[in-house]
């Protein structure tokens, strides 16, 4: 058992955390809102830190899990970031879905101070943390990678090393271009069948049997069918992780035409007051 730090307990941080203290890992937590990390320790034990150099503070292994590249960025390097208090040999393990360029800052930063930095962000959302199903995606030193690997474990049902710095965050990109693009097919998909006058919760149970079957299908289907948006991943969310999509492709060529078109089409969801409803709610536009 190690001795092991939280850092944000949001929607997805807070049930991966919880795996750990289930696990037997002494813990220690720290969240912006203070509230928040106070519910956690009275559910689970442990510590509340009031920054996060506080909770890094004689931690074998820092978790995060916060919002955007600002935030990583202030809980790692900032002045009471966890970085300041990290001893050497000790490794931070990050599910935040941030740039890849910043994960590479970051690695660099940690290396200067005989710290390992992984990026791990992760696929499988909010019922994903809750079951400890979640797939990582890392990138970062191997030797540091086997080491966390048995405690991200806890709340994960696949954990990948991709390659050097920055490669986690590149594959969560892959993901998630995928992902947007199922979203949107199966969208177009009930839509279609809906409108040539087919019984489209048999229809799904039909293709669900063949080529067109996904992950997105068999949660999403029904519930689309339904307008059900009040859970999930939301569009807020979706298209902060789009950007940084964008803004890897526009630094290596790649082209993502279809990406950006349906990313256009989440504005517009927002736009309606949706941003906090699921990514499927892109039937509603249809």
């Amino acid at each position: 058992m190690a001795n092991v730090a939280f850092i944000g307990l949001g929607v997805m941080g807070r049930p991966m955390a919880g795996h750990l203290a289930a696990a037997g890992h002494d813990m220690t937590v720290y969240n912006r809102t203070h509230a928040r990390a106070a519910s956690w320790v009275a559910a689970h034990g442990g510590r509340l830190a009031d920054s996060p150099r506080a909770a890094a503070q004689g931690a074998h292994l820092v978790f995060s899990c916060v919002g955007d590249d600002p935030d990583l960025r202030a809980v790692t390097v900032g002045p009471d970031g966890a970085f300041q208090a990290m001893a050497p040999g000790s490794i931070y393990v990050d599910h935040t879905t941030a740039s890849a360029r910043l994960a590479r800052e970051l690695a660099a930063n940690a290396a200067e101070r005989g710290i390992a930095f992984l990026d791990a962000p992760v696929s499988g959302g909010q019922a994903g943390a809750q079951n400890g199903a979640l797939t990582v995606m890392v990138g970062g030193d191997p030797q540091a990678f086997e080491r966390a690997r048995p405690v991200i474990a806890h709340f994960a049902r696949a954990v990948t090393l991709m390659g050097p710095s920055g490669c986690g965050q590149l594959t969560k990109m892959v993901n998630q271009i995928c992902v947007i693009g199922v979203a949107q097919g199966l969208a177009e998909a009930i839509d279609f069948g809906r409108r040539a006058g087919l019984d489209m919760r048999r229809a799904l149970q039909a293709i669900a049997q063949g080529a067109a079957t996904s992950w997105f299908l068999e949660n999403r289907g029904a519930t689309m069918i339904d307008g059900q948006f009040d859970f999930g991943f939301a569009v807020d969310w979706m298209r902060k992780d789009l950007r940084l999509c964008a803004e890897e492709a526009a630094a290596n060529g790649a082209q993502i035409a279809m990406t950006r078109l349906v990313d256009g089409w989440l504005a517009e969801i927002q736009a309606r007051g949706g941003g906090r409803q699921d990514i499927s709610s892109l039937i509603r536009r249809l």
